[in-house]
């Protein structure tokens, strides 16, 4: 298989891991305060809707995995970082600072150079 095509697939995967993890967040709008709230929460259906993600997630991948090597897919993987980041202030709206700028930008040259070294 293409390794460019691994690397997009892999980018698909942490882009719904991504999705899952702004789900959980978004839908803690309560303090947990015990197990019961936490019992609770656990069939809330955003966080049903975020492990539901996480199980998709993980089988594109384990697919990524199967067909490149590891050192390629997980750096690649690091984009949920990118990610989160964007997902965060957009969705959540949390501030988006120059340093996180200068985070994700550092992480997307790290994949790109891992891209290059193929």
């Amino acid at each position: 298989m293409n390794i460019y095509l691994v690397i997009f697939i892999t980018l698909v995967a942490a882009l719904i891991a991504s999705l899952s993890q702004t789900l959980y967040k978004k839908s803690m709008t309560k303090r947990l305060e015990g197990f019961k709230d936490v019992m609770r929460n656990f069939v809330r259906k955003p966080i049903m809707l975020g492990f539901a993600g996480y199980f998709l997630s993980l089988i594109v991948y384990l697919f990524a995995l199967k067909a490149a090597p590891l050192s390629v897919v997980y750096p690649t993987f690091a984009s949920t970082f990118i990610f989160i980041t964007v997902l965060s202030h957009f969705v959540l709206k949390e501030k988006l600072s120059p340093m996180r700028i200068a985070g994700m930008f550092a992480i997307f040259v790290g994949i790109f150079i891992i891209a290059l070294t193929l």
